[in-house]
């Protein structure tokens, strides 16, 4: 697995995290849970900036970025807070595990910033109401 293979992986990811956190955004409410939908655009507004970044460095390896797919399967149960909140909780899961993946794949700097990001990932899954963990991402 080559450094430019780990990135393209990291940005179809995020890909699909800004187009899942866009349709949780979608059904959560600024005046009825502020919390929650301060929390969801946090999140959308991370993982959009790690999508460009991703999207320069690959280019910058000379490699096409991946292109993002037409729709996205969504979770279902949005139609509640709780629902919202354990849909958020999943996809920074499924974050951490690819982000876990890019830090066993690269070295150097694209490490270390995988590392970082895996860090904050860990972070947001408890502003979802996670549990720590030791190692965030990786399978026991």
């Amino acid at each position: 697995m080559t450094a430019l293979e780990a990135l393209q992986t990291a940005l179809a990811a995020e890909h699909a995290a800004v187009y899942v956190y866009g349709a949780l955004g979608a059904q959560t409410s600024q005046s009825t849970a502020p919390a929650l939908f301060a929390s969801v655009s946090s999140a959308y507004a991370e993982h959009r900036s790690r999508r460009d970044l991703l999207d320069r460095e690959i280019r910058g390896l000379g490699g096409t970025p991946v292109a993002s797919a037409a729709a996205y399967e969504l979770p279902g149960g949005l139609a509640t807070p709780a629902g919202v909140t354990r849909a958020a909780l999943d996809l920074e899961r499924s974050c951490a595990s690819t982000y876990a993946w890019v830090v066993a794949n690269t070295v150097g700097p694209r490490r270390r910033w995988a590392v970082e990001v895996l860090t904050h990932t860990a972070v947001r899954e408890l502003v979802f109401r996670g549990t720590p963990e030791m190692l965030p991402g990786v399978d026991e």
